[in-house]
């Protein structure tokens, strides 16, 4: 019996099916060789689901599945097997790092080069044979440079550098091509919701915490392979706080006398006034409760570690949150005070214009070193002259270098700090301890990173 004959189209198709199993045997040899270096990452390199399609454009992930170009890939293969296993790599740590969904307000061109840039570097110092690549003299140069400029390389501090960089249009795409390796298009999905049973974010998340864990009860030749992954891990899995849901905690629940119509029945009001005429059976409350904010004392280390636009941002996020609950109040009595190693000025404010005002004409005062003692004593010095007489809280806004008083005060204190390198920052055990880097700050008001 003669074989059937096959079209062009159905050779096509068929040789295409082929491509797609080769492409997936490759990609299964990548996620085992990976997996044999960097055992602690196995849920990880296991997470997204493979999809060979010749409709994408190479290589990409929107953090549920891996989609590739099966004659892309082949292609990238025939370069060396390390090609490949960079180029999930790198997809995988988009993923770990959530990379796709905190773009939010930033430039997206800005965000998209500076987490390639991130993720390049973790593989590019990672010990890793079945990584390993000569390093160009382009990335030599930026990570030298970048290193200069920021504690710790990731994607939010390489944001930052690249906008304040500021490259040509021909130096920029120069970096943006270097450092290329997937496609981002998908991260362009309103708010990347995850598809129903796959991985989403908050999977994301828990995988990197349970990461940090092995990583830290493997060998120590496991840890140094990783170079500085476990690092990297640990920044992003720090507690993220909302600023101003934090500064609210020194708010208090009053009633303030004004109508509560949230809480008024329009039915028993309608029902009353067609029985009876004009008697309601309810009416509106004349009170309701609101934030308010009555008492309050904000300290500004201005020693020289801590420059003007940081204190400029901090205060415009606070006064954000104390205008609004100072508005609730008939009246309020917050003391702004700038001290570095002595008290530079105090200004009183008694309303939520005063708080806008003062933003507005600020002034710097200061530049010496950082001592936290005389603003503690100082405030308590109002507290005894009845200046402050029912103070709710302290906020001291500071780099963390400083001398702590010895002895608690009378009130509730927070000490936030500003620390680039991520760092931890010890108190003493009355203090409440909030660490902010810049992008914690612009979340705070919804501005971009």
């Amino acid at each position: 019996m003669e074989r059937e004959r096959k079209t062009p189209a159905g050779l096509a198709q068929e040789q295409a099916e082929k491509l797609k199993l080769v492409c997936l045997e490759i990609l299964s040899n990548t996620k085992n060789e990976l997996y044999l270096h960097l055992r602690f990452m196995d849920r990880a390199l296991g997470m997204l689901r493979l999809s060979p399609d010749f409709s994408k454009k190479g290589a990409g992930t929107d953090g549920s599945l891996f989609y590739f170009h099966p004659q892309a890939l082949a292609s990238l293969y025939l370069k060396g097997r390390a090609c490949v296993n960079r180029l999930y790599f790198h997809s995988i740590l988009h993923c770990i790092f959530c990379h796709m969904y905190a773009g939010g307000r930033r430039e997206k061109a800005y965000w998209d080069l500076a987490c390639d840039i991130a993720v390049e570097y973790l593989i590019d110092t990672a010990h890793l044979k079945c990584l390993r690549r000569p390093l160009p003299p382009m990335r030599r140069q930026l990570y030298q440079e970048a290193r200069e400029r920021v504690k710790v390389i990731n994607a939010q501090s390489m944001y930052r550098f690249i906008r304040e960089k500021a490259p040509a249009e021909k130096a920029f795409a120069a970096l943006a091509a270097e450092f290329y390796a997937d496609d981002h298009s998908l991260w362009d999905e309103e708010d990347n919701s995850p598809r129903a049973g796959v991985s989403g974010k908050d999977q994301w998340d828990a995988l990197r915490e349970t990461m940090e864990t092995e990583l830290e009860t493997f060998s120590k030749q496991a840890s140094d392979e990783a170079g500085e992954l476990l690092e990297q891990i640990r920044i992003e899995n720090r507690e993220k706080y909302d600023y101003r849901t934090f500064l609210k905690k020194f708010t208090v629940l009053k009633e303030t006398p004004q109508l509560d119509l949230d809480s008024f029945d329009y039915i028993y009001y309608d029902y009353g006034m067609r029985l009876y005429g004009n008697m309601p059976l309810i009416e509106p409350l004349e009170t309701r409760e609101a934030r308010q904010l009555e008492e309050f004392a904000i300290v500004i280390d201005t020693s020289m570690s801590c420059s003007g636009e940081l204190v400029r941002r901090f205060l415009e996020q606070t006064c954000a949150v104390l205008s609004e609950a100072a508005s609730a109040a008939r009246r309020v009595n917050i003391h702004v005070i700038q001290c570095d190693e002595r008290i530079q000025s105090d200004r009183a404010v008694t309303s939520a214009n005063d708080l806008q005002d003062f933003i507005e004409h600020m002034e710097i005062k200061g530049g010496g070193g950082t001592d936290f003692r005389p603003a503690f004593e100082y405030v308590s010095r109002l507290s005894r002259e009845k200046v402050f007489t029912d103070l709710k809280g302290l906020i001291y806004f500071t780099d963390g270098y400083g001398t702590f008083p010895s002895r608690p005060p009378a009130y509730d204190t927070a000490f936030v700090f500003f620390k680039e390198d991520y760092s931890d920052a010890e108190v003493p055990p009355w203090a409440i301890k909030l660490i902010l880097d810049p992008d914690d700050l612009e979340a705070a008001g919804g501005a971009e990173g």
